[in-house]
């Protein structure tokens, strides 16, 4: 197998260490670069300043993407600036690859219609990187209310909140693409892995509703808060479902609160524990997932893409997924910025 990464930030070299974990210290992997940062950084945003990590990961650097894209490659991880994934995996597809696509899918729908025909005819396999989907407490919340352990879901609270300049201490908040429009910025494309998650577990909104902006001191251009709200369609039942994000809070806090006619879920991210509480419990009963490390969902995340890939079938988290991901991202940030209710 051989790879080409397009962006080397933290990212970018996740994969690069994941890819090498999984299949070997020996596998192929190229990189396309632009901004050439002597900066290796670690699994903990730990940082190597004056390493440069095409020679720390042993990869071939290629300074023409054509060039690197000419190569008879497995896929292509596209990690570089949310402003630029759809260009470059259009590229990408054209000439006939597989593609990782880090979340969110773009910052606007310009293009997707392209690429999405690329990736069906050219029968390509697609990985949209939602890592958050790999984890189990996730999974388990998934069943529960599959199995209808608290009933009928009535309502549900999704929650992430974390100070922007700390998310990547290695390097200054307001030149990161998180603080830019231009690059695809904003805590609603950003933080975008609760959305995307609330999707799986609720279902698509039939409309959202919005409020929030650049409400803090940081100095960026892009919203750092958003309230939002959805409303989900479950078995002809109206279901609210409401997700906060924010660029602000410290400590970080980050949760799924699930309420249902018979119970509730409540899961803490940070504590690493699901709460269920059942209809006439007087307290719930807690799960915990000993052994549970954050890398663990990059890992079976890049599992996951490369099993598809070997058995040429759709990932886990596919190119529709991503798409209506970024759909409703888009609603949210124009019923804000506008004061309006979107359809969907």
């Amino acid at each position: 197998m051989k790879f080409l990464v397009v962006g080397l930030g933290s990212i970018g070299q996740r994969h690069i260490r994941i890819l090498r974990r999984v299949l070997g210290p020996d596998v192929e992997i190229g990189a396309y670069r632009q901004r050439n940062l002597s900066v290796v950084i670690n699994d903990d945003m730990t940082i190597s300043i004056g390493v440069r990590p095409e020679d720390h990961y042993r990869l071939v650097v290629y300074d023409s993407l054509d060039r690197a894209l000419d190569q008879d490659l497995t896929a292509v991880y596209i990690t570089n600036p949310i402003s630029m994934h759809v260009s470059t995996a259009i590229r990408a597809a054209e000439a006939g690859h597989n593609l990782f696509i880090e979340k969110p899918l773009g910052s606007s729908l310009d293009g997707i219609d392209r690429l999405a025909g690329l990736i069906a005819n050219k029968r390509l396999v697609t990985m949209v990187g939602y890592q958050l989907r790999f984890h189990p407490a996730l999974a388990r919340i998934g069943t529960l209310i599959h199995e209808g352990e608290i009933g009928f879901v009535v309502a549900a609270d999704v929650h992430f909140g974390e100070w922007l300049p700390g998310m990547h201490p290695y390097e200054d908040y307001r030149e990161s693409h998180a603080a830019r429009r231009d690059q695809g910025g904003g805590a609603i494309l950003c933080l975008s892995h609760e959305i995307d998650y609330a999707l799986s577990l609720f279902g698509r909104p039939n409309r959202v509703c919005a409020t929030g902006g650049h409400l803090s001191s940081l100095e960026i251009d892009v919203e750092d808060t958003a309230e939002i709200l959805f409303d989900c369609e479950d078995n002809g039942r109206r279901v609210p479902v409401h997700v906060h994000l924010d660029f602000v809070a410290r400590p970080p806090r980050r949760y799924c609160h699930v309420i249902g006619d018979r119970g509730a879920i409540h899961w803490d991210y940070y504590r690493n524990v699901v709460e269920i509480w059942r209809d006439g419990e007087r307290e719930p009963v807690a799960e915990a997932f000993p052994g549970f490390q954050r890398n663990d969902m990059f890992v079976s995340e890049v599992t996951n893409f490369l099993d598809s890939i070997r058995a040429w079938q759709p990932s886990a988290v596919s190119l529709e997924d991503g798409i209506q991901t970024l759909k409703v991202c888009l609603a949210a940030r124009s019923a804000m910025e506008r004061g309006c209710e979107v359809r969907l």
